[in-house]
């Protein structure tokens, strides 16, 4: 035992020993690492008194003194003191110029963002995001909303034309040189009222059956075409619709024209559309380049296109050619056998008879007038038709009246451009060029051009760009321009119109002329529910689509004339060039609309749609059958009127009172002369053609029995609603109720 105590003290002194020696290490370890600290800091305190020049402060042992470092605890500031606030920089809005009118795209544009950024801003308003397209016009509150909900502020569209905004327009070349210039074939229109012959007549010169697939056998378009007559010439004839609804497109014919071939119906004579026809002749000034060189107590001669008449139907029993030639006097159209110097040629379309003689004066005047055209430099012509095909998107019927147009051609037409893919000609055969006086369809636009519009080309795309860009800037400042003068209008009425009011009140003190004030507008505070209150049968919206441009412009001039609003409101909400589609769907959803489609198809998905939402399609192909559903379905839509007729009379011949309860009636004993008395209907009582009493019968009476009706020749007793002393003499009418449809009196005058 005593040698394990032994062995166990040896090792815990071991241990302490060991434990000591380590102290003693990490003392001098610890002691020579503070004295190298104090000599670093010695070293430095020298190296600052050297650089600031400052003598260097020593012990009194020679040794230089030590400035010993002291930490501080850092306390944490008190709030609001010892730290400045932190101001952040104030934001500037970003200001978006905003006007009338601003589709969609327009919109996203002017904010710098994307299309779909301006939905998202639009998502939770009354507005119905499924009706919009990039291309649809959005009112002035959901512009400013848009703009509100972006974080940005609005600022409305200023009238002045930037400065530095260079005119980038392209006009007409200057006129051509004589020297270049080259006979061309006559444009030649043809006009006159419908179903006096005219496409019949051009069906027979160039040997086709137009007219036969002419929906209701009138011409709806203007058609277009080259026509090679068998002695070589050729003559491009333009053949105008002769319905009261094409005016239009018969002027644009005639502007485009040289020789104007007008038709009259020999069993017929001169009618409106005749007479209309020949106003446009004379307002046309021809399409020959030789006007242009003229002098000008020359150019007047030119100012009229000249008139070739042609006396169609002469084969009839009832025609009279010479009726026409009198009647045609009256507008200054004298004919050669009457001492003018107009030809008239007897024809008939139908059987073919001196159609060669039409032709031949046609050419012979052309030869005189010296057509010629500029077949050189870029080219310049007219839109006569525009329409969109399924295969070949946008297409133009165009008059070529300068240059040569070819495939690769940059045209500007409008506010719209096109690079041209290919050229089609009458029978729809690819051409390869089309010269001056030459009918060709264009196919490469980029957007749908309007009819009438003139066509130029120009160097490139670029070009065309810039152009289209500077005329669509043009037109929204025209657009602007107007806007504000409208509302400077209404200013102006609402300012005089409180100057007025003021001026009445302007004795009274603020109190009364308050009360004054509030008494004469609090009939308008009273009429809004009733107002909100309306029936929606009382508006009628309509979407319009049509094959042609010319078609949709012929509709939309009718609907022009529309003067019944206070019977029932029309308003057209969308119309366009094409067939139905389903945005057409989504707009007649929306305003609960009826859809017309004008020689136009509507596919079997698109039906179907249209069928699930009860939206009606109503397609037509004759104009006049269109406008007729649609005066139909105005007329339905307003309420019936009540007219009373009289079904039975009788005379008073006795009056005498019954004792009713504690009262005494009167009663009449009466006998029926014309007709029969119903207790069911209105009665009314007249004394010397006077009014004296109209509603109901509490009883009718045939002897001691009550009856229902009381036929002629019988007697009856029958007392009224109303205490009134009868007369014998008195006449008693009974009145029934009827209601007749209304129709509307709006005459789009055929």
């Amino acid at each position: 035992m005593g040698r394990v105590a032994f062995d166990n003290i040896t090792v815990m002194m071991s241990v302490k020993a060991l434990l000591g020696v380590e102290r003693a290490l990490c003392f001098s370890h610890a002691l020579s690492q503070l004295r190298a600290l104090r000599s670093l800091t010695a070293k430095r305190t020298q190296w600052r008194a050297a650089t600031s020049g400052l003598p260097l402060l020593t012990s009194p042992s020679g040794s230089p003194h030590v400035h010993h470092h002291v930490r501080y605890l850092a306390t944490k500031p008190a709030k609001g003191q010892g730290r400045e606030p932190k101001v952040k920089p104030k934001q500037e809005k970003q200001e978006v110029e905003i006007k009338q009118g601003m589709t969609v795209s327009e919109l996203a544009c002017a904010m710098g963002k994307d299309i779909d950024h301006v939905y998202e801003a639009l998502l939770h308003t009354s507005i119905n995001l499924d009706s919009l397209e990039p291309s649809s016009k959005l009112q002035d509150q959901w512009i400013k909303e848009a703009v509100k909900k972006s974080g940005m502020k609005f600022k409305w569209a200023t009238l002045a034309v930037e400065k530095d905004r260079e005119n980038k327009n392209v006009e007409r070349r200057p006129p051509p040189d004589p020297a270049v210039m080259v006979s061309r074939p006559p444009v030649v229109t043809i006009m006159g009222h419908v179903d006096h012959g005219k496409t019949t007549l051009l069906d027979s010169l160039r040997k086709t059956q137009v007219a036969a697939m002419e929906a209701g056998g009138i011409t709806q378009h203007i058609g277009a075409f080259l026509v090679q007559l068998p002695s070589g010439e050729k003559i491009t004839f333009l053949d105008t619709p002769g319905h009261a609804a094409f005016s239009a497109m018969r002027a644009r014919g005639a502007l485009v024209t040289d020789i104007v071939i007008l038709v009259v119906a020999a069993d017929d004579g001169v009618m409106k559309q005749t007479v209309e026809s020949i106003e446009h002749a004379k307002k046309a000034k021809g399409n020959h380049e030789l006007c242009r060189l003229l002098p000008s107590d020359w150019l007047a001669l030119y100012l009229v296109v000249p008139i070739i008449v042609a006396v169609n139907k002469c084969d009839k029993k009832d025609a009279d050619p010479d009726r026409v030639k009198r009647e045609l006097l009256a507008h200054d159209i004298v004919c050669e056998e009457l001492g003018g110097e107009v030809q008239a040629i007897h024809v008939s379309a139908l059987k073919g008879e001196n159609l060669m003689e039409l032709a031949e004066a046609t050419v012979t005047l052309a030869e005189v007038m010296e057509l010629k055209g500029d077949p050189t430099g870029f080219v310049e012509g007219t839109v006569i038709e525009s329409r969109t095909d399924k295969g070949k998107g946008p297409v133009t019927t165009a008059i070529v009246q300068r240059g040569t147009l070819r495939k690769g051609c940059i045209l500007v037409a409008g506010t719209s451009w096109a690079k041209v893919r290919f050229l089609y000609d009458e029978n729809n055969q690819m051409v390869n060029e089309a010269r001056p006086s030459t009918a060709v369809e264009i196919v490469g636009w980029k957007e749908l051009p309007t009819a009438g519009e003139e066509i130029l080309e120009v160097e490139s795309e670029q070009r065309a760009r810039e152009v289209v860009e500077w005329r669509t800037f043009m037109e929204g400042q025209e657009k602007i321009k107007e806007d504000q003068q409208v509302i400077a209008s209404k200013q102006q009425q609402h300012e005089e119109a409180y100057r007025k009011e003021r001026e009445g009140l302007a004795h009274l003190s603020w109190r009364k002329r308050r009360v004054a004030l509030y008494n004469a507008n609090k009939h308008r505070m009273t009429s809004r529910p009733s107002e909100k209150t309306e029936p929606r049968e009382k508006t009628l919206s309509i979407i319009v689509k049509g094959d042609v441009d010319g078609s949709v412009e012929a509709i939309m001039n009718i609907l022009e004339s529309y003067d019944a609003d206070e019977q029932c409101q029309l308003d057209v909400v969308h119309f366009g060039v094409g067939d139905i589609s389903e945005n057409d769907i989504a707009f007649a959803e929306t305003f609960s609309g009826i859809i017309y489609g004008f020689n136009v198809k509507a596919n079997k998905a698109v039906q179907q749609k249209a069928a699930k939402l009860g939206i009606q399609l109503k397609m037509h192909k004759i104009i006049y059958k269109l406008i007729d559903d649609l005066k139909e379905e105005l007329s339905s839509r307003l309420p019936p009127t009540v007219k009373q007729h009289v079904i039975g009379e009788a005379t008073v011949l006795a009056t005498f009172e019954v004792t009713m309860g504690k009262k005494k009636v009167p009663v009449a004993g009466c006998r029926v002369k014309k007709g029969e008395l119903d207790r069911k209907m209105k009665f009314r009582l007249v004394r010397n053609a006077e009014v004296l009493w109209e509603g109901s019968l509490t009883s009718l009476k045939h002897m001691k029995s009550d009856v229902q009706v009381v036929k002629n020749g019988m007697e009856c007793g029958l007392s009224l609603d109303k205490n009134v002393d009868f007369v014998p003499g008195d006449e008693i009418i009974c009145l029934e109720d009827i209601k007749v449809e209304q129709k509307t009196s709006w005459d789009p005058g055929f």
